[in-house]
Parts: C-alpha cells; sequence; structure tokens
C-alpha cells in the first residue's frame, strides 16, 4: 500500500473516533444544562432585622465601672437612615436603641424634629468612650444637641436609661458593625 493511501485511512480512523467520541459527549450532556445546573447562591447570613424600622439590629454594650449593659439597637448606616432616625416613633424598649455610626470621626448636632419621645443621647468618641450626654431631651424640638467633641457614633436610648444605670462620660461603649 502506498504511504498516502495509509495516512488517508488513519487520519479517517483519527477523525472518525474523535467525531464519533465528540457526539456521544454531545449525547450525554442534557439539553440546557448550562441553564439548567446553575450553581445555587451562597446561603446568607440571616440578619436580625427591627419590626418597626426594618433597620438592621445589632448588640451593644456599655461597660459602665465593673457594670456591663447589654442593648440591642438599630443601625441607621446611611445618611438617609439617620436623616430618619428615631422620627415619628412613639415607643422603644428599655433595652433598646439606636446607633448612628461615624465612618469619618466628625463632631455631630441632633435635634428632636418630628420625634415624639424623649431620648438620652450619648454621644461616643473616637476612643470608644462616652464624651457626652444629652439627657432627657425634649420631644419635638428643634434646638441643636451637639457632641462635645469628635465622634465614632451616637447611641440614643429611651429617656432617663442612662442615669437609672449609671452610665456616665468616660464609660465604654462597644459594639461591631457588620
Amino acid at each position: 500500500m502506498a504511504f498516502n493511501t495509509i495516512l488517508r485511512i488513519l487520519r479517517r480512523a483519527l477523525f472518525g473516533a474523535l467525531g464519533g467520541a465528540a457526539m456521544l459527549a454531545a449525547a450525554c450532556a442534557p439539553v440546557g444544562a448550562a441553564e439548567e445546573t446553575q450553581a445555587a447562591p451562597p446561603a446568607e447570613t440571616a440578619i436580625d432585622r427591627h419590626p418597626v424600622s426594618g433597620l438592621e439590629v445589632i448588640d451593644v454594650e456599655v461597660v459602665s465601672g465593673e457594670e456591663r449593659h447589654p442593648f440591642r439597637v438599630e443601625v441607621a448606616a446611611s445618611a438617609e437612615e439617620q436623616a430618619k432616625g428615631l422620627m415619628f416613633r412613639t415607643e422603644m424598649g428599655e433595652n433598646e436603641g439606636m446607633l448612628f455610626p461615624s465612618y469619618t470621626p466628625q463632631a455631630r448636632s441632633f435635634w428632636m424634629k418630628n420625634t415624639p419621645m424623649s431620648l438620652d443621647i450619648i454621644f461616643i468618641g473616637t476612643d470608644g468612650k462616652i464624651t457626652n450626654i444629652a439627657a432627657n431631651t425634649v420631644p419635638y424640638s428643634t434646638d441643636s444637641v451637639p457632641s462635645s467633641g469628635l465622634t465614632s457614633a451616637v447611641l440614643e436610648l429611651v429617656a432617663g436609661r442612662a442615669a437609672e444605670l449609671g452610665i456616665e462620660p468616660g464609660d465604654e461603649v462597644i459594639y461591631t458593625i457588620p
């Protein structure tokens, strides 16, 4: 047999085998397999949300001497959430509150416009310690309630709660923003 004839026979055998294997592989794959067998999205960690505001709720602890005071607080993370704060809310539990984190340390000032309940506004310095407390704020007041320096966050509690628990400037506030 001539060399060219042998070469043609080998090519046909090779391409035939490859073509058959390709057809067999195609026959084994279900139609639309790429679309139908997409991986499920990763499971999200359950986020605790407040039933009224829908904001994320986290644990905050105020360390006052040997005492540790735990709170469950809503996190007003965005500018819009911080602007609304506790406006229009008529009640809050004694161990609840709202945290206003400052992503860049800054002096903060709050008011009580459209807020029907009195609050204790606790300003937290960049070292995590309370710098000042505006206790028993006046509902609906448009008077400015300022921090006494740069803050990393502000914590609002039901009016009188800070005094009741002995929370005062210099106490440490512990929390983690997710």
